[in-house]
């Protein structure tokens, strides 16, 4: 039997109409959008499908469109092709996304927790005094070490927050010591290009906002599913799951390559990216072995044909 790992999206995989093939093509996913709209009180459907860019850019508006769309995606995998994988994951907000679908966190405290903690991270940097940043192609060792040593000979900080693949890391931190990690790099023939953001995510600067979801967090009370849940934190599968590592999370980096190494040591064939575009798909595709098949939701009549193919085959060979 082929194990799958379902792979939830975070920050950056949101675009404008993100929302509209789902409701008009699955119907039924409506409720779950006006649920997440009465928690949040946010027009997350508006959001999703006119935006302004701008707006949905938000962080505190972003984080619950991209987890409502993702949630929603998985309940039509699940329902019309019986997807049910044991093994879950999600980069960043993307892992709200994976205790939600993984049955540990309910969509109403998910959602309204990642608009509170979209809120606590804008106000943790004032606009324009953080940045981030991709590199590409640098080895971690002499990537860690740059920011180190920029670090070290500076006031501010530049940290690598977004282990997402062997040659593909964000690195996060003040805007001014970013800019001169990105120039030091250069001088290796080594590329960087500033993102969009509006804040230094997963840096240490974020630990204000830190401060401030702890309480919220440690409100909640986790079910306790027997469903895997792979952290950010530790990039291990974390039985059962505590409420620490979402707290942890905000301002310590992401381990989504040995979130990778750990289903691939679980033996998953199959990863299915749930979510608005293919940014976990493409990035694993580029170093993870081609016996692997990657699945995303970008077309998801199609995604729902497959899945539902390969039980028929699985039902087939037993």
């Amino acid at each position: 039997m082929r194990k799958m790992l379902a792979m939830f999206p975070g920050q950056g995989s949101q675009s404008i109409g993100m929302a509209k093939e789902l409701l008009e093509q699955f119907p039924a996913t409506r409720v779950l959008f006006e649920e997440a709209e009465d928690a949040t009180r946010l027009p997350i459907r508006q959001f999703c499908n006119e935006g302004p860019e701008d707006i949905l850019q938000l962080t505190a508006n972003q984080q619950p469109c991209v987890l409502t769309v993702s949630v929603a995606m998985w309940r039509v995998l699940q329902n019309e092709a019986h997807f049910a994988p044991k093994i879950f994951a999600g980069h960043s907000l993307g892992e709200y996304s994976a205790l939600v679908a993984s049955e540990k966190l309910t969509l109403w405290d998910a959602v309204l927790l990642v608009k509170l903690r979209g809120e606590a991270m804008q106000l943790a940097v004032p606009e324009g005094k953080g940045a981030m940043a991709a590199v590409l192609g640098a080895q971690e060792k002499l990537l860690v070490e740059t920011c180190k040593a920029v670090s070290e000979n500076s006031n501010g900080t530049v940290e690598v927050v977004n282990f997402n693949s062997p040659t593909q890391h964000i690195i996060s931190g003040s805007k001014k010591e970013v800019l001169h990690a990105i120039d030091l790099l250069a001088e290796k023939k080594i590329r960087a290009k500033i993102l969009p953001v509006s804040a230094p995510f997963h840096s240490s600067l974020m630990t204000p906002a830190k401060v401030k979801m702890a309480p919220l967090l440690s409100d909640i009370a986790l079910k306790d599913s027997q469903l895997a849940v792979i952290a950010n934190l530790t990039g291990s599968i974390e039985q059962p799951y505590k409420i620490e590592l979402l707290i942890e999370q905000i301002d310590h980096p992401v381990l989504w390559t040995k979130t990778m190494e750990t289903a691939l040591e679980q033996e998953c064939e199959s990863f299915v990216e749930v979510g608005p575009g293919t940014i976990l798909a493409s990035l694993a595709k580029r170093w993870l072995p081609s016996t692997i098949s990657f699945l995303n939701c970008s077309k998801l009549r199609e995604t729902v044909a497959a899945l539902q193919a390969q039980a028929t085959k699985k039902h087939h060979s037993h």
